[in-house]
């Protein structure tokens, strides 16, 4: 996909006129957030360091996983959703997901032949897996536009914005309690400040505050000082997480 002026002129007037409900926009914030960042960990990686070796292959099939549940998260309600109410309109990203598991297929074959390397060969596997990784993310951040286009479009044609709330609402409870909080970890400090208060003040209205008081506590080592007091304060809490009760 080649970006010019023109293109970017109309992603801008492609944007509703009042803010719908967007299932990708949190979420996608987060992806492109650990992918970036693993990309960049394993660019300087200091492979004579076993530790810090073994915890960069480590973090690179974290993020598979990572990406691998995303995928079946959209497959079982996003596609699902979309399907329902216009049968084909899911189809090609359907078979980029295909792509996508084999690529993560392939990765993980990568990080496991690297981890098997003799030390001499380190270097060599780890920039070949380097740029296979650096392939499947640009391929990931162009998968993605398509959806927050062309897919949200769909829906916004489709849904109301409290229909696609259900939707987005049935998905989340889906999710197991650590990849939920490995999701928080990669959403939170990434997101706007007015998006970090509106996602979490509604966790403190709906959810238990065990669980409210867990998610701060995970991603308050992630957050400046500064962001950390704005996000407290926006919810009226504390500035220690310890003391959300």
């Amino acid at each position: 996909m080649k970006i010019d002026s023109r293109e970017i002129a109309a992603l801008a007037q492609a944007q509703p006129s009042a803010p719908r409900m967007d299932m990708y926009a949190g979420i996608h914030k987060a992806l492109r957030a650990f992918m970036a960042d693993t990309l960049l960990g394993l660019g300087r990686m200091d492979v004579d360091d076993d530790l810090e070796f073994a915890q960069t292959c480590d973090r690179v099939m974290q993020m598979l996983d990572f990406c691998r549940s995303h995928l079946r998260h959209e497959n079982q309600f996003v596609h699902a959703a979309m399907e329902a109410r216009q049968p084909g309109s899911s189809q090609r990203v359907d078979s980029e997901h295909v792509e996508h598991e084999q690529a993560i297929a392939a990765l993980a074959a990568g990080v496991s032949h690297l981890l098997s390397c003799a030390r001499p060969s380190r270097p060599a596997a780890t920039q070949a897996l380097y740029r296979q990784l650096a392939l499947f993310i640009a391929h990931n951040f162009e998968h993605m536009h398509e959806e927050e286009t062309a897919h949200n479009q769909v829906l916004w044609d489709r849904y109301s914005d409290e229909e696609l709330v259900r939707i987005h609402d049935e998905l989340v409870a889906s999710i197991p309690p650590q990849e939920m909080l490995t999701t928080a970890r990669w959403l939170v400090p990434f997101m706007s400040p007015a998006e970090r208060t509106a996602m979490l003040s509604d966790m403190q209205q709906h959810a238990p505050k065990p669980v409210l008081a867990a998610v701060l506590a995970h991603v308050q080592p992630h957050l400046t000082q500064q962001e950390w007091t704005k996000l407290v304060r926006s919810l009226g809490l504390p500035p220690v997480p310890g003391l959300v009760h």
